[in-house]
């Protein structure tokens, strides 16, 4: 009889990846660090257990869509009160608040649980190219696009 090994929390060597979203394509990129933050590249990956790395993502202001998508895309939310709902431009987004532009995509390819919440906190978006986490020595995580 075999037993299935699982990775118990001290086990993990969780690792900090740096992206730079210039030119990028916003779901190839999105994709991409989904997959990163669940930790399906590691070898030992359970769906059911938080097993990814950390994710840093820089210049989030230069991230691009193919096609008509810039023009066409909207953003929804809503208040909660009767017709307040709200939507906006993907154009208006990205001047606004560019970071929310690719945590809303990488947050929508996480699971819908509190599993999939805690995934999305090792995620870091800044819209330039500065970020505060030097010590964590990131490596480049290579993302086609």
């Amino acid at each position: 009889m075999f037993k299935t090994y699982f990775p118990k929390k001290n086990e993990l060597n969780e690792k900090w990846h740096i992206v730079d979203a210039e030119d990028l394509v916003l779901g190839r990129l999105a994709t991409e660090v989904a997959a990163t933050l669940r930790g399906k590249s590691h070898p030992a990956f359970t769906p059911n257990c938080d097993m990814g790395d950390h994710v840093i993502i820089v210049n989030a202001e230069k991230i691009r869509l193919t096609g008509k998508k810039a023009e066409m895309k909207k953003y929804f939310s809503h208040s909660g009160y009767i017709g307040h709902e709200k939507f906006t431009d993907f154009k208006d987004m990205i001047k606004e608040k560019p970071t929310r532009v690719l945590e809303l995509a990488v947050k929508g390819m996480l699971p819908k649980n509190s599993l999939g919440r805690q995934m999305f906190r090792k995620l870091k978006v800044y819209a330039g190219p500065e970020h505060p986490h030097q010590a964590q020595k990131p490596e480049v995580l290579k993302v086609e696009g």
